[in-house]
């Protein structure tokens, strides 16, 4: 009698790991795609991007993340996932370092981690979904407005925040171009609008104030550039302060059609959002990447894994489960072709 009892136990415990197996298989993997703000153009873009891509893929992608660019409010949606069992979070970063600790304990948990349109130390993290290395966008930056300058120019940096990883990279980047190849273009001043519109009109308002005889203005960042935009044609500057930087094309259009703007520039944010939970599904769904390796995403194009020093990192963060996945393709808008894109 107790030989048969334990048998029955036994067999019921069996039934229930398997149907506990079959309960995990049919649970549909979970992704947290993460933006800087949830309220900015770009980023909600970039979220439809990531939440197509995961039905396309037959996944669960939320996008969530702050009202405000902060690195704490950041920290708390990641904890907020992690708690919640997600397999990975992809996420956009305010701060290069500020979120190194919650994304090592995520990691340390076994949830992957990748990030996109602005990094994090490469240590803490699997992937970066970059939009272009420092070279490539600084360089976008100095072309979209160089043949718009007089050789004797003032200009501005105005972007989101003294410490936001990628901008600061391609202002780097930007800034030693002009000191290389314009010699005779002064930089008078670098500010920022922390990715809130009023601020950042504010402060475009008080460049174009306090430097009357600027020439240009330089944005790298989606909230600065459609500020400035507004700045310049509100002070009758139009033809006499050229504006560029990046934003979706959407939102920078009206100033082009006014001829504010002459030339605007980005990549496929939509694309981007899409890319990033490509990647992270691979690694949750224990594909390996590494560096060399080379996969073709539907509606992207070709991709391929380079070397973190590529983005300007030290040679010590390369190793062969870390690295850079370059956005095929950048874009620059123009009166002719802005109307053409969708997002």
């Amino acid at each position: 009698m107790i030989r048969t009892r334990v048998m029955i136990a036994a067999a019921f415990i069996t039934l229930l790991s398997i149907s506990s197996i079959r309960a995990d298989a049919q649970q549909p993997k979970r992704i947290a795609f993460i933006p800087k703000i949830t309220t900015e153009n770009f980023f909600i873009q970039a979220g439809n991007g990531a939440t197509a891509m995961g039905k396309q893929l037959g996944i669960e992608v939320v996008y969530d993340g702050p009202k405000t660019a902060s690195v704490s409010e950041q920290a708390k949606s990641v904890q907020k996932y992690v708690n919640d069992g997600y397999d990975a979070i992809a996420i956009s970063s305010v701060s290069p370092d500020g979120l190194n600790r919650i994304l090592e304990q995520a990691m340390q948990k076994g949830v992957k981690v990748v990030t996109w349109d602005s990094d994090v130390n490469p240590a803490f993290r699997s992937f970066y979904i970059n939009q272009g290395t420092p070279d490539l966008l600084g360089r976008m930056l100095i072309d979209m407005i160089a043949d718009q300058l007089p050789e004797k120019a003032k200009v501005a940096f105005f972007y989101s925040s003294p410490t936001v990883t990628d901008q600061n990279q391609w202002v780097t980047v930007a800034k030693d171009i002009i000191a290389k190849e314009h010699a005779g273009w002064e930089i008078v001043t670098t500010q920022f609008g922390y990715m809130d519109p009023k601020r950042s009109l504010t402060t475009a308002e008080e460049i174009l104030k306090t430097y009357p005889d600027l020439n240009g203005l330089i944005c790298p960042d989606s909230t600065a550039f459609p500020a400035a935009a507004q700045a310049v044609e509100n002070a009758g500057k139009v033809g006499k302060v050229a504006v560029t930087g990046f934003t979706t094309p959407s939102v920078i259009r009206p100033y082009i059609e006014r001829g504010v703007v002459l030339k605007g520039g980005l990549w496929d944010c939509v694309k981007q959002g899409a890319l990033a939970v490509y990647v992270a599904n691979m690694l949750v769904e224990g594909k390996a990447l590494k560096v060399g390796d080379e996969f073709d995403v539907p509606g992207i194009g070709l991709c391929k894994v380079t070397p973190n020093s590529d983005q300007g990192y030290d040679k010590s963060t390369d190793r062969d489960d870390s690295g850079l996945i370059v956005m095929p393709e950048r874009l620059i808008f123009t009166k002719e072709n802005v109307a053409s894109f969708g997002f």
